[in-house]
């Protein structure tokens, strides 16, 4: 028998992961933007996102709706739960797009725009981060609502894993410059991305530690008995990789440190779906709880079947026409 709910969550899991890696670097582009070395650099920073930016955050529809279809009790429960810094997330992209197009109409105010365009990405970035640590730590679940209050996702772990996020998006951000930039702004974004791998790994490794002492099920997922030797690979190739994207880095390479930056968030997103599985609302409400009928899940999947290829030829074809370096005239800026 199909396990209808697994297939929906693979799908969610895999549009969440699509957006965090696609949407990550043009958000970490932001983050960087107002300590690029001059305007020539910011220039060039803007249009290598510029034919893309909007496309990359299709992904989040496909993750945002894909919960509310597939699993309606689960999205009944978060989005109360959540509420303040989803507005937050939500406002911030919108300030950050609307930046975007008047920085490219404005003269002398688009030292303003520059700064309004850095905003929303740190805030985007972070609301993100913030999000998923008050998942991780757990919502409050009474009779399949949630019951818990207006601020139960705010607090130092939450914090933290918002400032690793901002760190790793700036990572993805300056290693996709790596790929679209040369000269002084290549070597600058170098070194940005040596800056923000340091607190990628310094804010990750802070987490992996204080998350399993946050939750006891979560605690025998990773040390229970044979389970260390099951699982002892993900943190072990993330030290590998941190170690490649360094040395990548170190050694010019152009392409590899971006590879490396997306294996890092893939394998942290390979252990976050450990310590969570199976449970879509930590800690008590699984896949199969919060899944909507299956005739539901067949109808949503038929629809995803249909569109999703669209989207990634779509994805491919953009990328594909747009790639080789970014200019720093035309496109954004004349």
């Amino acid at each position: 028998m199909i396990d209808l709910p697994f297939i929906a969550a693979g799908v969610i899991a895999a549009g969440i992961l699509l957006y965090v890696v696609l949407d990550g670097f043009d958000l970490g582009v932001g983050i960087l933007f107002p300590f690029a070395p001059d305007h020539t650099a910011r220039s060039t920073m803007m249009n290598s996102i510029a034919p893309v930016w909007d496309g990359n955050e299709t992904w989040l529809v496909l993750g945002g709706g894909g919960l509310m279809v597939f699993f309606p009790v689960a999205y009944a429960i978060l989005l109360p739960a959540f509420y303040m810094p989803l507005m937050g997330l939500l406002f911030a992209l919108i300030f950050r797009g609307v930046a975007f197009e008047f920085r490219h109409s404005a003269t002398t105010s688009k030292y303003i725009w520059d700064r309004a365009f850095f905003g929303g990405s740190v805030v985007s970035a972070l609301m993100q981060g913030v999000l998923l640590g008050g998942l991780i730590q757990g919502v409050t679940v009474e009779n399949e609502r949630f019951a818990g209050g207006l601020f139960d996702w705010l607090s130092p772990f939450s914090i933290l894993t918002g400032i690793g996020v901002v760190c790793g998006y700036g990572l993805l951000g300056a290693t996709w410059l790596i790929v679209k930039t040369e000269d002084k702004t290549q070597i600058w974004a170098r070194r940005a991305a040596m800056v923000m791998g340091g607190g990628v790994i310094i804010a990750m490794g802070a987490v992996s530690i204080l998350t399993p002492l946050m939750s006891p099920l979560i605690e025998q997922r990773w040390f229970g008995g044979a389970q260390i030797l099951l699982f002892a690979p993900v943190p072990l190739l993330t030290a590998v990789a941190f170690v490649a994207l360094y040395w990548a880095i170190i050694t010019h390479r152009e392409r590899l440190p971006f590879i490396f930056a997306i294996l890092i968030f893939m394998l942290g997103f390979l252990g976050l779906g450990i310590s969570l599985w199976p449970h879509i609302v930590p800690p008590s409400i699984t896949i199969w709880d919060a899944a909507a009928p299956d005739k539901t899940i067949i109808f949503a999947l038929i629809g995803v079947a249909i569109t999703l290829p669209m989207i990634l030829f779509y994805t491919w074809y953009a990328y594909s026409v747009f790639k080789g370096k970014a200019p720093a005239h035309g496109g954004y800026e004349e």
